[in-house]
């Protein structure tokens, strides 16, 4: 048989071993508190939806352990001037629809984060001016200022590749069928009842990944996800409620991790986005500090999350090195809350409606919430609201304040600039003031720590003690509960749930 024969026999007979072995594989299914947002990197905002896309959509680089950034699609880079960042690619990598990933792919995707309409992925890297294709395996970004958070940023949705050909075929509809280059390739979606995925046999580390199939599915009750745990039916879970924690560490087939989050929880009030936003806690930055300051955020935590939670009134996490240390949280003082509402002069109780997604977990935080701010003179209405509408109402201004968490980023540029920046794509609110932008540039030009904290001290003494743009209630501990049975399970600060060397037992 000649050689031109062997060759197809040979790849489909490595295809063959592969199907057998993919179906040797256990299938794993994961529990998540909702159902994600769009599945593309581009227009996707939500937690969950990271944990989804950590399977489905590598990334240029990742983070390890150390919050140290480490190449993934990426096999390197190198500054070439402090504007000028060269990134060589890791060699023989396909997308999930057997295209290559090449340096044309990575520009593509990044020209396509930084210029499609209501793309999230702009604010995080506003900083690139243009991206070259210097070989098949190099790419040249080229910004237009120096920029410190810059690389971190490709840690993730930012630095997320997709296939140009699937891309450009679906258009607006890419999420409906994502096509990325990560360990698993998307099957199907069933909207409040599953995400799967399949294993890509042609993914570059495939010898590290284990399982056949994952299935994410959203349980919005802790309760009911871990009772799934606990039966079997999921083999790991997000953990919300910290009443969950006891049961969890007295059953012997389960084990628990936990890690401070980088993210925060904070009340988002609208203050320029529609009309909506001509209400007086969205015109009235004193009605806005009365409200903050009828929170007790010690006592909050104490009763929604059992105390597990950290109390704060900043974006920027206590394990950061750049946490603003004189920031602090903010005291329950009713009477000056009270002092604050009778300066502005409006009739008490004063209405505000507060969206918050509907989980028990927040409905109760909410209800809390309520208690404590009827005693300074406030109506709170509770408006629980689906997950992924709650997002979309909060970028159509739906909303007077709504309580809204992030996950976090390794470097604070990720927590502050896109939330607080007049130009940033999750400012919700549209809160406004060209001095706080201009600090949270400055921050984006320094490279030292001291004084890129400096800078954000300055910006958060203007945008949160006097203009009151959010409340601030906690930063997270992380907490993830799976079967015993589930073997190289290694939960980072940033809460993503990453399966190369996972293995079930």
């Amino acid at each position: 048989m000649n050689a031109r024969l062997l060759a197809p026999l040979a790849i489909a007979a490595s295809l063959a071993g592969a199907a057998v072995e993919a179906q040797s594989l256990p299938n794993l299914r994961i529990g998540l508190r909702e159902d994600p947002d769009i599945m593309d990197p581009t227009l996707a905002r939500s937690f969950v939806g990271r944990i989804v896309f950590a399977s489905l959509c590598d990334k240029l680089f990742d983070i390890n352990d150390k919050l140290e950034i480490v190449p993934q699609l990426a096999a390197g880079y190198r500054w070439e001037n402090p504007k000028t960042l060269l990134i060589t690619l890791r060699d023989g990598v396909t997308f999930h629809d057997g295209e290559k990933m090449d340096a044309e792919a990575v520009r593509y995707s990044l020209m396509r984060h930084l210029t499609m309409q209501g793309s999230f992925r702009r604010g995080e890297i506003t900083d690139l001016d243009s991206a070259e294709v210097v070989d098949p395996l190099t790419v040249r970004l080229r910004l237009k200022q120096p920029s410190s958070p810059f690389l971190s940023q490709l840690t993730d949705r930012a630095g997320m590749v997709v296939s140009p050909k699937a891309a450009e075929a679906a258009g607006r509809d890419f999420g409906a069928k994502p096509v990325c280059a990560g360990p698993f390739r998307f099957v199907e979606r069933v909207a409040q009842d599953r995400i799967v995925l399949e294993r890509f046999a042609n993914y570059w580390n495939a010898a590290n990944i284990h399982f056949s199939r994952v299935t994410f599915q959203p349980i919005t009750d802790s309760t009911a996800r871990l009772a799934n745990l606990q039966s079997g039916t999921l083999e790991l879970i997000e953990v919300t409620s910290p009443s969950d924690v006891p049961s969890i560490r007295r059953d012997r087939r389960l084990a628990l991790s936990t890690v401070d989050g980088l993210g925060y929880w904070s009340v988002i009030f609208n203050i320029g986005n529609g009309v909506r936003a001509q209400t007086p806690i969205g015109q009235d930055r004193r009605v806005r500090e009365a409200f903050d300051l009828s929170i007790d955020r010690e006592a909050l935590i104490q009763v929604a999350y059992e105390g597990l939670h950290t109390p704060s009134s900043q974006p920027i996490p206590p394990a950061s090195p750049m946490h603003v240390r004189d920031l602090r949280v903010t005291a329950r003082n009713l009477d000056r809350a009270k002092a604050l509402l009778r300066e502005a002069g409006v009739r008490t109780p004063v209405p505000v409606d507060l969206m918050v997604a509907n989980s028990p977990e927040l409905r109760q935080v909410a209800e809390v919430m309520q208690s404590m701010v009827a005693e300074a003179g406030f109506e709170l209405r509770i408006v629980a609201t689906e997950f992924a509408s709650a997002l979309q109402a909060g970028v159509r201004g739906d909303f007077q304040a709504y309580l809204s968490g992030w996950s976090g980023r390794p470097d604070p540029d990720g927590n502050v600039w896109t939330f607080m920046h007049s130009r940033g794509a999750q400012n919700d609110g549209k809160y406004s003031n060209p001095e706080v932008d201009g600090l949270l540039d400055g921050t984006r030009a320094e490279s030292g720590p001291a004084e890129r904290t400096a800078l954000y001290a300055q910006a958060f003494r203007i945008a949160l003690t006097q203009d009151r743009a959010r409340a601030f209630l906690w930063h997270p501990k992380i907490l993830v509960a799976h079967t015993t049975r589930l073997q190289g399970f290694s939960l980072l600060p940033d809460g993503l749930i990453r399966l190369q060397g996972m293995r079930l037992r």
